[in-house]
């Protein structure tokens, strides 16, 4: 940050009594490891001197040092809905992560539940949603958090995934436009934003602007990301799902795009339930696995 902005934020921070640095104090572990898989409450860095970012961590047995996947949670634009949600931890699906010798951290990002603070990636109005802002606002916390975390000394520093849900997937199509070197693999489920409009399932604000980011998000996105959505997710249908991954992809990504089976009643949130985690396995286990690299044609 350029020494400027520095004292800006130093002097804005004083006149609200708040210390530079001082809600970043005290990141790490909060206590003792537990039950299930060495569940362990931690407290990461978030962007622009925000409170930390509560966070689960999961762990394999032994010192490791094990890759690490990080699981980005799903959002809502309502205020009271985001205050009251419960901490997430998609304990499945760290499971499954943990069975497989990877270190899962969730952090819950700023606006949401204990972490509270300001919401960094409110999209703006539904018909004037800005889209590509807060996907990327979305994937500044992920790094962030990101970053923190692979400096443990359990950590490996090589082979890091990002799996995110909805706007968490939004976030992680955002990650991949940076390039970050040291994520192998995004996998997305039912990325977007601006889904139920007005609360109406099947509607989605602006489809049009969110087709566009998706667009811009490919132009420079290199990380593979494999893309799952549910045949009845009434937030981001197949369809639109589709429409998108083919905007990122046709713009440079790397995308796999699979649309799974129905479940429940709602698919949009396969991902936080056990029999959603076994019921695309299969899926999740061809996402990690490293793909071919075309070869070079002979000249």
């Amino acid at each position: 940050m350029h020494p400027a902005k520095v004292l800006i934020a130093v002097v804005v921070l004083a006149a609200l009594g708040v210390k530079p640095g001082g809600a970043q104090q005290n990141l790490g572990a909060q206590g003792t490891e537990g039950e299930p898989n060495r569940l362990q409450q931690w407290l990461v860095p978030s962007p622009d001197f925000g409170p930390p970012s509560h966070a689960v961590l999961f762990r394999p047995p032994g010192a490791g040092p094990f890759p690490l996947a990080l699981i980005a949670h799903a959002t809502t634009q309502n205020v009271l809905r985001r205050a009251q949600m419960p901490q997430p931890e998609y304990r499945a699906l760290a499971a499954w992560l943990v069975a497989r010798g990877f270190a899962v951290l969730v952090p819950e990002r700023p606006g949401h539940g204990a972490t509270g603070g300001k919401y960094l990636e409110d999209q703006g109005g539904c018909d004037e949603a800005d889209y590509a802002r807060s996907g990327r606002a979305t994937a500044d916390v992920i790094a962030a958090a990101m970053g923190f975390v692979r400096k443990q000394p359990f950590i490996r520093s090589d082979g890091m995934i990002v799996i995110g849900h909805s706007a968490g997937g939004w976030g992680a199509l955002a990650l991949a436009s940076e390039d970050p070197k040291d994520v192998a693999a995004i996998i997305a489920f039912a990325p977007g934003r601006g889904g139920h409009a007005n609360d109406f399932p099947g509607r989605v604000c602006a489809p049009h602007t969110l087709i566009a980011a998706a667009r811009e998000f490919g132009k420079t996105a290199r990380v593979p990301v494999t893309w799952l959505v549910a045949a009845n997710d009434s937030y981001f249908s197949p369809v639109l799902s589709r429409q998108l991954a083919d905007a990122f992809r046709n713009a440079g990504g790397k995308v796999d795009f699979r649309v799974l089976g129905a479940y429940g009643s709602e698919g949009h949130w396969l991902p936080e339930t056990e029999g959603g985690v076994t019921s695309v396995a299969s899926e999740l286990d061809r996402a990690l696995k490293p793909r071919p690299q075309n070869p070079a044609k002979k000249r």
